[in-house]
């Protein structure tokens, strides 16, 4: 292996940024492909991921930038991890700066951008069926979202038992009609508490309680959910 590089890497929150998980398989992934020859790496970048920006990676522009006017190559440890991020892969596509992925040395600007259509199309795909199951869920009369739900809970004495037990089995009833939404958002790559939050607030989806999603709530949905 000979020539310049510059290694591209991403992991999905801040703390697995902070703490290496994950950075180090895909460091070792890099080092493995580039093993043996004459190369240099000139510089490493190391994108950090939310749910909130996961459509703005700064740290790729930076590393097509360098790349581009250094003439070198940008390594990518796992391109089949972003395989279903049509953004990603069609910045990389466009960019015009060679780039080369250890687990897929092969995949060149033509298998990159065909990869781009079936990820963009898989997106719309599920897009398409949560809308589906939302539609058929409200024919069969689910509700999906209980705006007094809150009042209702107030109502409620919560020293009662039979009371807590009606809140409870309505909680449950709401995650089982969020179920097929949850399901086709995690076949989108949308898994961690911060995405789901923002995937169903866009998705004008309200929580037993009538309110607006967050980390704590998602995961109180994910647990009644497993």
């Amino acid at each position: 292996m000979n020539g310049k590089f510059i290694a591209y890497y991403r992991v999905s929150t801040a703390k697995q940024g902070r703490s290496g998980l994950g950075l180090q398989a895909q460091r070792r992934a890099i080092e493995d492909y580039l093993n043996g020859g004459r190369w240099k790496l000139l510089q490493e970048f190391t994108e950090v991921e939310s749910g909130k920006n996961s459509h703005n990676r700064p740290k790729l522009a930076e590393a097509l930038h360098l790349a581009k006017v250094t003439g070198a190559t940008l390594v990518i440890a796992k391109l089949d991890r972003l395989s279903r991020n049509a953004a990603f892969l069609l910045t990389l596509r466009d960019s015009g700066v060679n780039f080369v992925a250890a687990d897929m040395p092969d995949a060149n600007h033509m298998v990159v951008g065909v990869m781009a259509l079936i990820a963009q199309h898989e997106r719309e795909a599920i897009s398409k069926r949560t809308r589906e199951a939302l539609q058929a869920a409200k024919r069969r009369g689910q509700v999906l979202g209980n705006p007094n739900g809150a009042e209702a809970l107030r109502r409620a004495n919560k020293g009662n038992r039979a009371s807590l037990k009606a809140i409870k089995a309505k909680a449950d009833q709401h995650a089982e009609d969020l179920r097929p939404v949850i399901e086709a958002l995690e076949e989108e790559g949308i898994t961690s508490l911060g995405s789901i939050a923002d995937a169903l607030n866009e998705r004008g989806m309200l929580t037993p309680r009538g309110a607006q999603w967050y980390k704590t709530s998602v995961s109180n949905l994910l647990a009644r959910l497993h």
